[in-house]
């Protein structure tokens, strides 16, 4: 198998007060890594987490494969080496599948096509979906190719996220192996 199925809360819909024991929370629960939206104030309004937060983050979690960054600042240059330096220094395709949370499947019926013709053009690229991803949503985003899942809410708001984890991971798996017998 070229690629695997990937499931990353994203922390920003975690209780910030309890950032630490939020994050510990996720990894236990059985995610692959921990997704974190990036934030300046001038590329979008809000200001969220950064190069001290996820070094404080990388010491208190302890060993995890890799944050995953969502980089929405105006000057990428000032940031990208101090991430790197804090511990994020995963790189994979990203794919922004959603720009309005309500719109998923709309809007993934409009880029499927994009995230199918990167499947199919590069068999072993970890193609990542973020954006109003959970139950409802995981099954179109598996069919079309997408093997790396953000979801925040669903998740992170969760009763049981091993649960929601495990059933997301599940779905991406099944949609993987129907790819590859497919062939």
């Amino acid at each position: 198998m070229a690629y695997s199925a990937k499931i990353g809360p994203s922390i920003l819909s975690s209780d910030l007060s309890q950032l630490g024991a939020e994050c510990k929370r996720m990894m236990e629960c059985g995610a692959d890594f921990l997704h974190l939206d990036v934030m300046d104030g001038h590329f979008v309004p809000n200001i969220t987490f950064g190069h001290p937060m996820v070094e404080c983050l990388r010491n208190a979690v302890g060993p995890i494969p890799f944050f995953d960054m969502h980089m929405m600042v105006s000057r990428p240059e000032q940031w990208v080496k101090p991430m790197a330096a804090a511990g994020a220094n995963q790189y994979t395709f990203h794919l922004e599948a959603t720009t309005n949370p309500g719109n998923l499947i709309k809007e993934i019926k409009e880029n499927g096509m994009k995230v199918s013709w990167l499947r199919s053009q590069f068999p072993s690229l970890d193609i990542e979906v973020d954006g109003g991803v959970g139950p409802d949503t995981i099954h179109k985003c598996a069919e079309v190719g997408a093997n790396m899942i953000v979801s925040g809410s669903a998740v992170v708001g969760s009763d049981d996220p091993r649960s929601v984890i495990a059933l997301l991971k599940d779905v991406v798996i099944e949609a993987i192996q129907k790819r590859f017998l497919d062939r």
